[in-house]
């Protein structure tokens, strides 16, 4: 299948728009397809249709109410760069959306446990991939989409929308880069923003618009609960990694990224169910974790309950601390303070904001994240103009991913992981290993061959 930028002829000239972005223009849309097409989906569509031409030509959900809602709210839209002439059509099953169409780019927003097979399979058709963070359940997944991608010569942009969000790129050129920190010899990582339900609603049959059997693929078959559905998959850990993978990773790869680091030596994890016992939630409540680099530590602290700490803002982010200062992330601001005399610095979204009056319009969900991800869609799109590998690279997306992961393995395990960052594997332990694999249920096939 010819590239885009063949297709294209390599034009990606810019038109203006009345907001005062600049959008992509080409001699026709781009062809989407979106598999998952609840919260996540639909975000990342409308980011992308505000930034570039593009004709939705298909979504796929195994969920028939979430694929008629989406297609609602794309004809509605108004701040699509070409307004759109048609309904997309409808699959639950996104091997035969595949088998249909011809997609230029395909998003995969689905629950984590149904990302590495639909990505893989779009890059194998010659489409460019948004891939949802974390990318997989398991290291060995994160491997195997790597892999396609190259095979392919197709980009993957990873959803992590920090190394393209205003305030987070000026923290780190403004901060980290003209030395204001100084050496940085501790990085703590919190997640405080309760996620985790104490209460479900009682086991129940799947409705008739649910394909459960399908949801649930090739995760272990978890009875169905109404409100698993479509947010609180995340308490459970046959569909993802919790929140240290959840919330986690977006500052495990934000820090990454503004201090040049790779894959962490050593990795040790503790955490448990101590307050709220009685959910049927598989997701510890309470968690701390290790990564430990050369010369740097860097911690994740999860709590599900109780008070937000002082000063933690946001309820999740990241705090660097450097011999010549602090710097402060929350999801959408930062904040740098001295040690000792000097100026007080900060930056937020705030102007982001206000690029797109619609945004305003969104759902209350929606409303920060379609403008967090513009500036993630626009590099994406320039990576495959372009023919170069974009910011959140599927490469980089594998690494904050694993790292995640493997402190969810030191938590299972009750041990620390030594990692070879070169060989990408586990030191000296052949259970932590295997458990780079995740089983997959019959008769889904593992990428990774396992």
């Amino acid at each position: 299948m010819a590239s885009r930028r063949e297709v294209l002829g390599g034009v990606a000239a810019a038109t203006f728009l009345s907001s005062g972005w600049s959008a992509f223009a080409a001699s026709r849309p781009y062809r989407v397809g979106v598999i998952g097409s609840a919260w996540m989906g639909r975000c990342n569509l409308f980011a992308l249709m505000q930034v570039a031409p593009v004709d939705v030509v298909a979504l796929c959900d195994v969920d028939h109410l979430m694929l008629t809602d989406l297609a609602a709210r794309i004809a509605a839209f108004p701040d699509s760069v070409v307004r759109q002439t048609h309904k997309p059509q409808f699959y639950g099953d996104y091997r035969q959306m595949l088998k249909k169409h011809a997609f230029d780019i395909v998003i995969v927003a689905t629950p984590d446990h149904w990302h590495a097979l639909p990505a893989i399979a779009a890059l194998k058709t010659g489409a460019h991939v948004y891939l949802e963070k974390p990318i997989t359940v398991d290291v060995a997944e994160g491997k195997a989409i790597l892999n396609a991608a190259r095979a392919a010569g197709r980009v993957v942009q990873v959803g992590t929308q920090r190394r393209t969000s205003p305030p987070h790129v000026e923290a780190r050129d403004r901060i980290v880069r003209e030395g204001r920190l100084g050496k940085v010899g501790h990085v703590e990582l919190y997640g405080y923003f309760h996620q985790r339900k104490a209460v479900f609603a009682p086991l129940a049959k799947p409705p008739a618009t649910l394909d459960w059997e399908m949801y649930c693929g090739p995760a272990p078959l978890v009875p169905y609960r109404p409100d698993i559905h479509p947010i609180n998959w995340r308490a459970f850990r046959e569909f993802g990694n919790g929140y240290i993978a959840d919330l986690g990773v977006h500052f495990v790869d934000t820090v990454r990224w503004m201090l040049g680091l790779r894959w962490p030596k050593r990795i040790s994890s503790v955490g448990g169910v101590f307050v709220d016992k009685a959910s049927p939630a598989t997701v510890v409540d309470s968690q701390q974790a290790i990564w430990e680099y050369d010369d740097l530590l860097m911690t994740w602290s999860n709590r599900e309950w109780g008070k937000v700490p002082d000063g933690f803002a946001g309820g999740w982010g990241a705090v660097l601390h450097g011999e010549k200062g602090t710097l402060t992330l929350s999801p959408s601001a930062y904040r740098f303070e001295p040690e000792g005399r000097g100026p007080v610095l900060s930056g937020n979204f705030d102007a982001e904001l206000h690029r797109f009056p619609n945004d305003a319009k969104l759902l209350p969900s929606d409303r920060e994240l379609v403008p967090l991800t513009r500036g993630n869609m626009r590099d994406f799109l320039a990576a495959i103009e372009q023919n170069k590998r974009p910011i959140a690279d599927i490469e980089e997306g594998y690494i904050s991913t694993s790292t995640s992961i493997l402190a969810n393995l030191a938590m299972d395990l009750g041990r620390p992981i030594r990692w070879d960052g070169k060989a990408e594997c586990v030191i000296g332990d052949d259970e932590a290993q295997r458990r780079l694999v995740r089983p997959y249920r019959t008769p889904w096939i593992h990428p990774a061959g396992a």
